[in-house]
């Protein structure tokens, strides 16, 4: 107790104390000038102003408070650390009272401090700072928090992650001050600086707020973006800027990134003839500066050009077009090549305002092709690549024709960076021109075969990205003698040069899967060896992952890659070749390898495994049927949504089994159903995912109506919603059958949303004439059903379109 009693005395003694206004000037005073006092008792007095400061601030005449802020500031470099760590706890608290408005001067005035060559006060400045900044950032008023945001700009490495917390800040942070000093330091003479400066505007860049804060700075920060684009000195050397012929120069290995195999994923077409948009987005769409393989100020700017034209779209090119025409057409052939890539930095964003000034603009760039400096050649190539889209949708011989007989060119070019762009730009032309490139086969053959003999390592791998895209876009076109003597060759000599644990194998099977789809029957003079090796990629992987899983400690484990990519090809063979494979599978032990591998701990294997079932199963089921009451369990097992790309490939398998099972499938209804009808109604479910499972349901539906028609108002919303926008083909065909029979076993099941029926329906172009049928007896028996009122009254929710489609269609 007498402890206590003392401790009460002192503290109500300093009570007392704090009554006197000067008291607080007498602490402050022995902190920072009593310098004969020893040092505890100097940091005693800062540690009991502190108190005060938390308790009784507000109550400080403001003649005290100002005196007490400039002893902090003038002393914050004092020899002793014990002096200089309880001055910086007094600011932090001063700072935590809400003062930062009233002590304008605080962070500039620290920020300045950066500069002094006194050690101890900028050591004050890098350690206090940032606990200033935190503090107050917990505050609740927004104009504190905008002052602690100025310890920010006088620490580069911070910029970046300024950005993210302007939500917060709304009005505050249109700060001139704040936009101003960014803008400044994005063009620091340290690179350093600038490029951590410009990141601050690339993380902006993807905020909510982004465009109600940068608006009114575009003026300013666009040509400054613009700048950092150009190469510099140091990224010309780094690029041999200067060499313009090296093709006879080997690469070397550190030339080569790893590539690492995609596994296959089934996708269904839809009405504009493309797969799932906005999935498998893996391309590396930057420019081609690979070699400059660090993170450097142009690759910053040029990434943040891109993002804010996504933002502002058509709004950015007022502050962009005048500049343009001066790069564009500037002598000095770096800042053409600034230019070039801004151009390309832009399309996407502001595809629909470039529009009108492309005609003038891509004949510009085709001329670029054949600049006499690599390094324009080259970007011209990934620029064009970027605006391939619009080159397809025009005439072909005005830009289409040009362009693919330079890019032809370049991929012959005698620079290797140039071949590389090239390669890459005419495989991203391809996918948008496909059977449009059909006139043109012959010539574009003779081009890439000719590359074989020609390219170094590096790029072989990336003319096998060309050629599977070719296959890929022009399909069976691809199937003609002439065609087949050019191609082949070529590649099975590769293929015959190549060992089984050559990771170049990877693109190289990738491309011989597309190729042997494309050919179909064509491919048969050289499947059998591929097939051959294939299975012994598999076989051999498997073995080699049983011995590491049994010792681990002998053995390495297997890069299963391997298995990947010649399941994959396999695949493609079943595809390509259907019934012709039937003898292959017949002379190997597939199922049973393909039996482990659906088994498999890695997800990517499982993927391409279930991709093969459910080619097998459309190419030769009746080696795939006795497996069935093995494979039927796994199957549903891989039904499990956190793995998407796995259960979409299961679902899909599933589907295409039904479809050859027919009734024999009812045993197998019951493990898969439940689990298909969650997926259905899970949200955020991939849109591939949904419409595989509807499909798959469909067909379940069309072979078992009895045993999956029970379920049909759990799924047939979403069911409609997910198969309106697909295009006409048999999986639609037989998944729509299936649901007409399951509502002619339970038609009270789709009552509640027959209106999504309805629209369904109506997505068709041209139905087979006996579901057409079908369609219409459920439309006019729905509608005899109701009645006439009610059926007039129910078709008033329709659209307008929808109603005059189901009327022209069905007459109802």
């Amino acid at each position: 107790m007498a402890v206590e009693s003392g401790v009460e005395r002192i503290f109500y003694k300093l009570e007392q104390l704090n009554q006197f206004p000067d008291f607080n000037n007498y602490l402050i005073f022995v902190l920072t000038r009593l310098k004969s006092e020893d040092e505890p008792t100097r940091s005693l007095s800062g540690l009991i102003l502190k108190n005060n400061v938390k308790a009784h601030y507000q109550n400080f005449p403001p003649a005290v408070a100002d005196f007490i802020k400039q002893e902090c500031l003038s002393n914050i470099g004092d020899p002793s650390p014990l002096i200089r760590a309880t001055i910086g706890i007094l600011i932090t608290t001063i700072a935590s009272k809400g003062e930062l408005q009233t002590w304008p001067e605080l962070l500039p005035q620290l920020c300045n401090l950066l500069n002094s060559e006194d050690y101890n006060t900028c050591e004050f400045v890098s350690k206090y700072c940032n606990y200033i900044t935190y503090q107050v950032l917990n505050d609740c008023s927004p104009k504190n928090r905008y002052f602690s945001f100025s310890w920010y700009l006088i620490h580069p490495v911070h910029f970046d992650l300024m950005a993210p917390f302007l939500t917060a800040f709304k009005n505050v942070f249109l700060s001139f001050f704040v936009f101003q000093y960014m803008l400044q330091r994005t063009q620091d003479p340290d690179e350093n600086v600038a490029l951590e400066a410009c990141e601050f505007w690339l993380t902006l860049a993807e905020q909510p707020i982004c465009k109600e804060v940068l608006s009114g700075h575009l003026v300013q920060l666009i040509p400054i973006l613009v700048n950092g684009m150009k190469y510099s000195e140091i990224d010309i050397i780094l690029l041999k800027g200067d060499v313009e012929e090296d093709e006879a120069v080997p690469d070397s290995e550190q030339d080569i990134k790893p590539r690492f195999h995609k596994s296959r994923t089934v996708t269904l077409q839809h009405e504009g003839g493309e797969g799932e948009e906005g999935e498998n987005i893996d391309e590396d769409d930057d420019d081609d500066d690979d070699t400059l393989s660090d993170w450097n100020l142009r690759k910053c700017s040029a990434a943040a050009l891109d993002v804010l034209a996504n933002v502002f779209r058509d709004d950015l090119l007022p502050h962009l077009l005048p500049l343009l025409k001066d790069l564009l057409f500037h002598p000095d052939w770096v800042v053409k090549e600034s230019g070039i890539l801004v151009l390309g930095a832009i399309a996407e964003g502001c595809v629909q305002g470039m529009v009108p000034y492309l005609p003038e603009l891509i004949p510009h760039l085709i001329q670029c092709l054949c600049d006499k400096k690599a390094l324009v050649r080259s970007i011209a190539c990934w620029t064009l690549s970027r605006y391939a889209h619009w080159v397809v949708s025009q005439p072909p011989d005005a830009y289409l024709k040009p362009l693919m007989t330079e890019l032809l060119k370049r991929i012959l070019d005698g620079n290797k960076r140039v071949q590389e762009a090239a390669c890459s730009a005419f495989a991203t032309l391809e996918e948008e021109a496909c059977t449009e490139l059909v006139p043109y086969l012959g010539f574009i053959l003779d081009t890439l075969v000719f590359a074989f003999g020609k390219y170094q390592h590096k790029n072989l791998l990336i003319l096998y990205d060309a050629i599977g895209t070719l296959a890929d876009s022009v399909g069976h076109h691809l199937n003609q003698p002439e065609y087949i003597q050019k191609l082949m060759p070529p590649l099975i000599q590769k293929w015959n040069e190549l060992k089984d644990e050559d990771k170049d194998l990877f693109p190289l099977l990738e491309c011989l899967s597309s190729v042997a789809t494309a050919l179909q029957s064509g491919f048969l003079p050289y499947c059998e060896p591929v097939y051959q090796r294939c299975v012994t990629l598999v076989q051999k992987t498997l073995a080699q992952a049983m011995m590491y899983n049994q010792h681990p400690e002998q053995y390495e484990a297997p890069d299963k890659d391997f298995m990947i990519v010649a399941l994959d090809l396999l695949s493609g063979l079943a595809e390509g070749l259907g019934g012709h494979v039937e003898q292959l599978v017949a002379r190997s032990n597939i199922m049973t390898l393909l039996f482990q591998c659906m088994q498999d701990t890695m997800p990517e294997v499982r993927q391409s495994s279930f991709a093969l079932l459910g080619d097998l199963t459309k190419a030769c089921f009746l080696h795939v049927k006795p497996c069935i009451a093995e494979f039927m369990p796994i199957l549903g097992l891989n039904l499990n949504p956190e793995f998407i790309s796995v259960c979409n490939n299961a679902t899909w398998a599933i589907g295409e089994i039904s479809i050859q099972m027919g009734v024999e499938m009812e045993p197998y209804v019951g493990l898969v159903l439940n689990n298909l009808v969650e997926i259905i109604n899970r949200p955020n479910t991939p849109k591939t995912l949904l419409e595989n499972t509807a499909i798959t349901i469909g067909r379940l539906g069309y072979v078992c109506p009895q045993e999956v028609a029970p379920m049909l108002p759990q799924f047939i919303r979403p069911w409609c919603q997910s198969l309106r926008n697909i295009r006409d083909n048999e999986e639609k065909d037989s998944a729509f059958r299936g649901i007409c029979l399951m509502i002619g076993v339970n038609p009270g099941g789709v009552v509640q949303d027959f209106i999504f029926f309805c629209d369904a329906v109506a997505s068709w172009v041209n139905p087979k004439e006996d579901l057409r049928d079908m369609f219409y007896k459920i439309l006019h028996g729905f509608k005899d059903q109701v009645g006439e009122e009610n059926w007039q009254q129910f078709s008033e929710q329709f659209p307008p379109q929808l109603k005059e489609r189901l009327s022209a269609c069905y007459g109802v």
